[in-house]
């Protein structure tokens, strides 16, 4: 049954990011440069949803973090250092990243699920931290130029939708922990990510 559904999950992945290809100016007002603070707020909760890459990359932060103690608080060392970042950004810095990191990021977290049993809380702080920075100021290419208050209504739309993403993650992998253990959740959702990164490092930058 585990093999079945790691191979339909990984199909899943595969299609998921044929269909769409990696974004590095995500935007859900056709992107225009948010005006209002409506604007502003919505684009920041559409951005990691639209974009599959970010999408992945939380969902799975909150599903490696489930096993552990107090794990829910290992995905906001994400979420905050995604937000220190597009501020950067936002604000000026320009740190010339290229866009395979975002992918590379994400062979980085299937490859953790796929091999590490128990990783340290370190290391995933680590990853988590790194990577949090790098979707952050990915995500925050859309949003330069914008004025004050639809730039902080972004970023507060941002915080509360990979927030939401990646605790609503972190508890459906308790969920199944506690009623389906013998489903090896952490690797089905590693290999169907290390896939999609895999994907992703082979797709054109548009």
């Amino acid at each position: 049954m585990s093999d079945r559904l790691l191979g339909l999950l990984c199909r899943a992945a595969l299609l998921l990011g044929a269909s769409i290809s990696l974004a590095h100016a995500h935007h859900v007002m056709d992107y225009a440069l948010p005006v209002t603070a409506l604007d502003g707020f919505l684009s920041g909760l559409g951005h990691p949803v639209i974009g599959v890459d970010h999408l992945l990359f939380i969902a799975g932060a909150g599903v490696l973090a489930a096993p552990l103690r107090r794990g829910f608080l290992l995905p906001l060392v994400f979420v905050v250092a995604s937000m220190i970042a597009a501020a950067a950004r936002a604000g000026g810095g320009d740190w010339g990243m290229a866009e395979i990191w975002i992918a590379l990021s994400l062979i980085a977290l299937g490859a953790l699920m796929l091999v590490a049993r128990d990783p340290k809380r370190s290391w995933i702080a680590a990853l988590f931290f790194v990577s949090g920075a790098l979707h952050g100021y990915a995500l925050a290419q859309s949003i330069i130029g914008a004025e004050r208050t639809p730039l902080l209504a972004y970023f507060i739309g941002l915080t509360v939708v990979q927030c939401a993403i990646a605790l609503s993650a972190w508890a459906a992998a308790r969920w199944l922990a506690a009623h389906r253990p013998q489903l090896p959740l952490q690797q089905i959702v590693g290999a169907a990510i290390g896939a999609a990164g895999l994907l992703f490092v082979g797709m054109p930058v548009l």
